[in-house]
């Protein structure tokens, strides 16, 4: 929105100039009849980027996630995923209405899985049990905390997968905030895992999609599921052309991202009564509360949108703020100054 700090997401971006000329001058064909040269570049250089053979483009992150689901897994089987994740908290159950599976949730402390703990969750064999069918991690971790899952704890779930014969599937929305806050390349992150998924629209400032990767016989299934679903796209290379700028000029500007979220939150620590954990800080992501003053999450949240600052509120005390590209020092400035005065006015 015009004139306003946006911190909600790093969904609200507006796609650049260059973005804009490449939708202008996108080459297209058929998708559906293999024809889009715009669209294969994309998927190509999407499966390079993270090690992959192969790659597809879809409408969003939680396309992906269901398509990987549809395709992994068989009605009936269960699939382990994080208690904070996005496809078991904001997928509209979406794992139980499409793919027929049930959910069997772990607990992730700071971005990391107990393996032991995950070891326990798999079902064994038996007349009465649901087969585990799919292990699902995110990293980064956690939508309202974007923990960064250490590359040894990754291999060990992936480890764990193989001796149970269970494939291992990552959302990775935002893995490029992972990779340049660790300062290593994403196909380092995600070699051992049999299936990724990034979104194009979070921190990468693209307005359209999201990439599926794997093997190509998961990515034969998974193109084949997304027509099955009504997803299936012709002259698709104008929704394409964007992410490939995206991948080509955004992702080292993450690492402003995340500093920037960083600075924010030292600076938000420091007023009395709010309570931000800087070390809590892994990437572009960070969580305040209220808890402490007398005022409520949503009176708060209401006095910084009248001073044209959106935040977005995730619990009873506590508010979400993502940094991207538009927000630098001086919009940090001034949501520091703006939240100082509303807490110096209660």
């Amino acid at each position: 929105m015009e004139n306003y700090i946006d911190l909600r997401s790093d969904t609200v971006t507006q796609p650049t100039q260059a973005m804009r000329d490449a939708m202008y001058n996108a080459e297209v064909g058929d998708d559906i009849l293999g024809d889009d040269p715009t669209v294969k570049k994309l998927e190509k250089m999407s499966a390079d980027i993270l090690g992959k053979e192969d790659a597809l483009f879809v409408t969003s992150g939680t396309l992906a996630n269901q398509i990987a689901v549809m395709t992994f897994t068989n009605r009936g089987e269960e699939v382990i995923v994080g208690n904070t994740s996005h496809i078991y908290n904001l997928e509209v159950g979406a794992l139980a209405a499409l793919s027929q599976v049930q959910t069997r949730p772990i607990d992730v402390e700071n971005g990391y899985y107990d393996i032991d703990k995950m070891k326990s969750l798999i079902q064994n064999k038996g007349i009465q049990n649901a087969r585990t069918g799919l292990i699902c991690i995110e990293n980064t971790n956690n939508l309202n905390a974007g923990f960064i899952v250490p590359v040894g704890n990754i291999n060990n779930v992936c480890e764990l997968g193989k001796k149970h014969n269970i494939p291992v599937y990552m959302d990775g929305a935002r893995i490029f905030n992972a990779s340049v806050a660790l300062d290593i390349e994403v196909k380092d992150i995600v070699k051992n895992v049999d299936a990724v998924m990034f979104a194009l629209t979070k921190g990468l400032c693209a307005p359209f999609g999201a990439i599926l990767a794997g093997d190509r016989k998961f990515i034969e299934k998974a193109r084949w599921i997304k027509q099955r679903l009504g997803s299936g796209f012709r002259q698709a290379g104008f929704l394409a052309a964007p992410g490939i700028v995206a991948l080509e000029t955004m992702i080292p500007r993450l690492k402003e991202d995340n500093k920037n979220a960083k600075l924010l939150g030292e600076k938000l620590a420091e007023i009395e009564g709010l309570d931000v954990n800087v070390d809590n800080i892994h990437t572009s992501i960070l969580t305040g509360s209220v808890k402490g003053l007398p005022i409520d999450i949503d009176k708060f949240l209401d006095k910084l949108n009248d001073n044209k600052i959106k935040a977005k509120r995730i619990s009873d005390y506590s508010f979400r703020m993502v940094t991207h590209l538009g927000i630098g020092e001086k919009e940090i400035e001034k949501v520091v100054k703006t939240v100082k005065k509303i807490i110096n006015d209660i």
